[in-house]
């Protein structure tokens, strides 16, 4: 037998297999030696502000700016902002000594980040001495108009852009799956845009663009209008980190908006990149806390199964969700719809301009469900929701595994990915 891990909430859950079963593991190069010794997170960070890519040092971009806004990520992202922040702010600093700086949260479509989120992740000193402000995507009297997006919509970011004389992001890059990564241009679609401009860009027929997937930047429709709104927001220096299974930062790039960004994604790729084979089961996770708390963010995990999983076989999802559904629309998509098949086509007639509320992860949740059955392993106080979602609930692993065999069979081939959203799945 061997055993594997599985990333739930702050813990793990463990996993049993007998050699023969075991079709594949996929796990990014970093999760195969967590233990491995690694240089200080605020030396790598350092080093990566001292050689930014593709222009000159934070420090003299901002020399002479009087206002500076630095966009961070929002609660649902693992990025430790208690050590990259204040070395990001110390560089801004050493160049405008006496520049306002404010830090805007990039909640995107998420809900408000709380004071005690805040000072979770940002720590409470940070806190009480910064200036931070939540965006609110729904607060049209919040945004101002920055054109018109490749794809013809309307572009709408937070006014701090236009308050700004410069702009600078913090972020992570991790395998996204349809905006090809995370970080960069993303910090400000959909990070601080207006909901009409997420929307229209998070449309259906991007959704289902072949160029739309995880690992994939080249002709990606929606990378394309995230790199055009973040040129229009000026954003003038990013500094990216890549994390590894204990959410350490191993690498980090810093430097002009795309060409630091390209950087960090291609070394993501040769970290992430993971060869599959196509498995009866395939068991997964969202890497635990912050990225399983509801089930709108365990969609992006489910992705990487569903790229190994054999038609009408069994994804088993693990995924705490201590926040729930993660969206009253997103989840209405289900509970208002008899099955999955009702779900995709009530979307794929949806205009860019008419896109509703969560309809892009509602897309992907019903294309996963139509090429398998879906069980979610969480706690029992999320049984009639994951069931509403039109999904199976097992409490324990254990126990899901047992409802797959019962739906495979008992010698049925697995697939083991610990953290869906940790790898870019190719298939042999």
């Amino acid at each position: 037998m061997r055993e594997f891990s599985i990333p739930y909430g702050q813990s793990q859950l463990l996993l049993k297999l007998p050699e023969e079963r075991i079709a594949c593991v996929l796990v990014p190069h970093e999760h195969e030696n967590p233990n491995a010794a690694l240089p200080e997170q605020s030396e790598i960070v350092q080093r990566a502000l001292e050689n930014p890519i593709g222009t000159e040092r934070l420090r003299e971009k901002v020399r002479g700016k009087r206002r500076v806004l630095v966009i961070t990520s929002d609660h649902t992202r693992p990025v430790p902002s208690a050590i990259t922040l204040p070395i990001l702010l110390r560089e801004i600093r050493q160049g405008a000594p006496d520049a306002e700086v404010q830090i805007l949260i990039a909640t995107g479509m998420h809900r408000p980040t709380t004071q005690a989120e805040m000072i979770g992740k940002f720590g409470a000193e940070l806190v009480s001495r910064e200036t931070f402000v939540v965006h609110r995507a729904n607060q049209d009297d919040q945004m101002c108009f920055k054109g018109i997006l490749p794809s013809g919509g309307e572009l709408w970011l937070n006014k701090l852009v236009d308050w700004a004389d410069i702009t600078v992001s913090e972020g992570f890059v991790e395998p996204h799956f349809f905006a090809g990564f995370s970080g960069g241009r993303k910090s400000v679609l959909p990070g601080i845009a207006s909901k009409k401009t997420v929307l229209y860009n998070h449309n259906a027929l991007f959704i289902a663009d072949k160029h739309a997937s995880t690992g994939n930047l080249s002709g990606n429709p929606i990378h394309r209008d995230m790199v055009f709104a973040a040129k229009q927001a000026g954003l003038a220096f990013i500094l990216n980190v890549l994390l590894d299974a204990n959410k350490r930062i191993v690498a980090a790039y810093a430097g002009d908006m795309e060409a630091a960004h390209q950087a960090g994604c291609a070394d993501c790729l040769s970290r992430t990149g993971a060869t599959g084979v196509e498995a009866d089961i395939a068991v997964t996770s969202n890497g635990g806390y912050p990225l399983d708390q509801n089930v709108y963010q365990s969609v992006k995990g489910m992705t990487a199964a569903e790229a190994c999983v054999r038609p009408g076989g069994v994804i088993v999802m693990c995924a705490a969700l201590g926040d729930g559904h993660g969206g009253e629309d997103f989840y209405r998509w289900f509970a208002d719809r008899e099955n999955a098949d009702a779900v995709a086509q009530a979307i794929c007639g949806v205009s860019p301009e008419n896109t509703r509320m969560d309809q892009w992860e509602a897309q992907i949740l019903a294309r996963i469900q139509q090429k398998a059955h879906c069980v979610f392993v969480t706690g029992p106080e999320n049984r009639q929701l994951v069931q509403d979602m039109h999904m199976t609930w097992a409490g324990s692993l254990e126990d899901a595994m047992a409802i797959a065999e019962e739906l495979t069979s008992k010698t049925a081939s697995v697939a083991v990915i610990p953290d869906g959203v940790g790898v870019v799945v190719r298939r042999q």
